[in-house]
């Protein structure tokens, strides 16, 4: 059985406190949550391992940085989605625009809170017509016709603009090639 939002924010506040107990209950109770995320995004078991790894390292390491007042799955799939990044990097990964579309959405309520930090920020690293209508149509659940009529454009000129920054996100997420 995995362990609630509640009892992971309580061993994490408790191993902040200088609970070595509950720190250590907190990492072991992390790893089936870790390998469900990644095993759904990452095909080799043996990158899985590792990538649970780092990001088992990645929170005892910055775990100061917790903000006890907010959810702590939040927190931690934030790290997580970022050591997927860096595994995509490492690896020089293709990520098919079709799976940046299915990062922009999130899996549960547990990490909406760090999907949503993350999607800003990289919305925010493209030209703005571009975010304007990937938030219009991936997030907000709009037609290419409603938003073409909206922003006063025509219907191709969107989805031409959407296929463009969604290709500039899987870039953003790939990180730069060699």
């Amino acid at each position: 059985m995995r362990a609630s939002e509640d009892q992971l924010r309580i061993w994490m506040v408790n191993g902040l406190d200088g609970d070595s107990q509950s720190h250590a209950a907190l990492l072991h109770a992390l790893v089936p949550l870790l390998r469900t995320f990644y095993r759904r995004r990452v095909g080799d078991a043996d990158a899985i391992e590792d990538i649970v790894q780092e990001t088992l390292i990645a929170v005892h390491t910055r775990r100061m940085s917790y903000d006890r007042d907010r959810a702590f799955t939040a927190w931690l799939y934030a790290i997580a989605r970022y050591k997927l990044i860096d595994h995509f990097r490492r690896t020089r990964q293709i990520c098919p625009i079709e799976e940046v579309e299915d990062m922009l959405t999130t899996e549960s309520f547990e990490d909406e809170a760090g999907a949503r930090l993350d999607l800003e920020q990289m919305l925010g690293r493209l030209p703005e017509k571009q975010s304007r209508l990937i938030r219009a149509t991936r997030l907000r659940g709009q037609t290419a016709a409603e938003t073409a009529s909206a922003e006063g454009l025509g219907e191709s000129d969107v989805k031409v603009s959407i296929h463009r920054g969604l290709k500039a996100l899987s870039a953003l997420i790939q990180g730069p090639r060699r």
